[in-house]
């Protein structure tokens, strides 16, 4: 075999393995004592089940959260609650406040750092009957922040799961909506990485992807992880 042949070889073997992999390994746990704060502020029975009984409380994506970060749950995005903290994981909130808004908006200008799901038709199984005040919002209650960042958030054309490749990793979605504006996005407008001020505002427009009893059945190990790999990204 002659040398250019060899090293074409060795470079299609690298180039196959690589195609098979992830951009990168998962976030990687943390130390205790090195864990920033995170705070949450979702309409999903992440922290609480929705009985809130004592057997009702931790999901999968919590354990893995508190892997990285120490989780502070919060129910309004409001300045004392987002006071000296840079990271907020906003998982399908309920509907804010005006006033809520403008100053999450002025904390994430300032060099706060959002990751917001924000899911036009949620499929999330709920026992709690329409109507209840703590059951998750049908569909995302955007009230002009997405706008004032320059984005749209778009329904699904069609119900049902969806497949995406993230930065070479596998995200099944149930429903999920298109981002379109002037931020980047990427996935067919499922992601959106917007600067804003000093700060940064990662959107994805599904919510479905972290629910642990799968799409329709149907699941990807890969899910938690990128949330958790967004919010490693948000960091830097």
């Amino acid at each position: 075999m002659s040398k250019l042949r060899a090293i074409a070889l060795g470079l299609m073997v690298a180039a196959s393995l690589l195609a098979g992999c992830d951009r990168r390994a998962p976030a990687a746990p943390r130390q205790a004592q090195q864990r920033p704060t995170l705070v949450l502020l979702t309409s999903l029975p992440i922290v609480f089940g929705e009985k809130f009984g004592v057997d009702q409380g931790g999901s999968a994506l919590l354990t893995k959260l508190e892997t990285r970060y120490r989780v502070r749950p919060i129910s309004v995005a409001d300045t004392a609650s987002l006071k000296g903290v840079r990271l907020l994981l906003a998982a399908h909130p309920y509907a804010q406040p005006a006033e809520n808004l403008v100053e999450l908006d002025k904390w994430v200008r300032g060099g706060g750092r959002l990751l917001l799901l924000a899911d036009p038709m949620l499929e999330w199984h709920s026992e709690l009957a329409l109507g209840d005040r703590l059951r998750p919002p049908p569909g995302f209650a955007d009230t002009g922040l997405l706008a004032h960042w320059g984005l749209r958030l778009d329904a699904p054309d069609e119900r049902g799961p969806v497949e995406r490749t993230v930065e070479g990793r596998r995200i099944l979605a149930a429903s999920p909506g298109r981002l379109v504006g002037g931020c980047p996005t990427e996935a067919d407008g499922l992601v959106a990485h917007c600067t804003i001020g000093r700060g940064r505002a990662t959107i994805i427009a599904d919510a479905d992807f972290l629910d642990e009893r799968g799409v329709e059945g149907a699941t990807t190990a890969g899910n938690l992880d990128w949330l958790v790999d967004e919010l490693a990204n948000l960091e830097l």
